[in-house]
């Protein structure tokens, strides 16, 4: 396995919690595609994210074709058509009714990647029970590294079901064997995206 080529330079330096803090989903991107070498550093912090016995499972998948984001968001809908008002609710913004009505998924021109120009997909053979958590936590390091960079993302869970078909493993070049865990879209933010209240830390027990 190559080791990584990036600098500290290029990793630049940040205070941890205040990135933590000023994490958001972002749903509303300019058109602006982030460049590769912006995304290389992101990947690089991702892949020193903590792993599971240090077997650093991970694959990355880099979609920047509009038109392929287009196709893999149409067959995310479609596969959810008969639990739309479900899946619709899990797509509206925090504090939006939930009741189902008016779901985007019926919306042709809705796009399940909020018309971002790039989606990173975290993959991995499924060797063991943690390779799951690994590439979630490669995404986090990602997401608070995007922060740091001034750039927007956005978890797209709704989305692996699609990326895991058969289909859309054959359009990506993905192999039968390696599954498509964390999708995340980046880009550069449309405006501000306002914090969102978090209910305090639940401690079933305290023991000391």
């Amino acid at each position: 396995m190559a080791a990584s080529t990036i600098t500290a330079e290029e990793r630049g330096s940040f205070a941890l919690l205040g990135l933590i803090y000023r994490r958001h989903a972002v749903r509303a991107y300019k058109p602006d595609l982030v460049d590769e070498q912006r995304l290389r550093v992101l990947l690089d912090a991702a892949v020193h994210a903590p792993t599971a016995m240090h077997q650093e499972p991970w694959q990355f998948i880099v979609i920047q074709d509009r038109a392929v984001l287009k196709r893999l968001s149409d067959r995310a809908k479609s596969m959810a058509s008969t639990e739309s008002a479900h899946h619709g609710n899990l797509l509206k913004p925090p504090g939006a009714a939930g009741d189902g009505i008016g779901s985007p998924l019926a919306d042709p021109h809705f796009n399940i990647f909020y018309d971002a120009g790039t989606l990173v997909v975290i993959c991995a053979r499924p060797t063991n029970d943690f390779v799951a958590a690994d590439c979630w936590l490669a995404a986090e390091n990602f997401m608070l590294a995007a922060v740091a960079d001034g750039l927007g993302t956005c978890c797209i869970g709704f989305a692996v079901a699609a990326l895991n078909t058969p289909e859309s493993k054959a359009e990506l070049g993905l192999p039968a064997d390696v599954h498509a865990f964390a999708p995340l879209i980046v880009g550069i933010p449309r405006g501000d995206t306002p914090p969102v209240p978090r209910k305090a830390p639940v401690v079933v027990r305290w023991i000391r």
